[in-house]
């Protein structure tokens, strides 16, 4: 397990969601090999979903850049091994 490594750079989510979020990176970085980007998201996606409900969205890679809008206390970006991580759950609007 890797979630004592994670640098995070960016976050809303409670300590214990930020845990969660580590760990789920963690064991997919154990699942699947650091290079398949795509199903290291689609597992913690899946993971969070499970957790937490639906709605959430996960990206992973080394450098990307992205704009978008969540719901609050649902946020964070971390570093972990070569990868950075950001999961986020999108907003409901009315």
């Amino acid at each position: 397990m890797l979630e004592g490594k994670a640098r995070v750079k960016e976050t809303d989510m409670s300590v214990k969601m930020q845990i969660q979020a580590m760990a789920c990176a963690s064991q997919a970085l154990d699942v699947y090999d650091v290079s398949d980007c795509l199903s290291i998201a689609a597992h913690i996606k899946k993971e969070f979903d499970k957790m937490h409900g639906g709605g959430w969205q996960c990206v992973v890679g080394s450098g990307f850049g992205c704009f978008f809008t969540h719901t609050q206390g649902t946020f964070i970006y971390f570093a972990l091994e070569s990868l950075n991580f950001l999961i986020f759950k999108t907003a409901s609007f009315s």
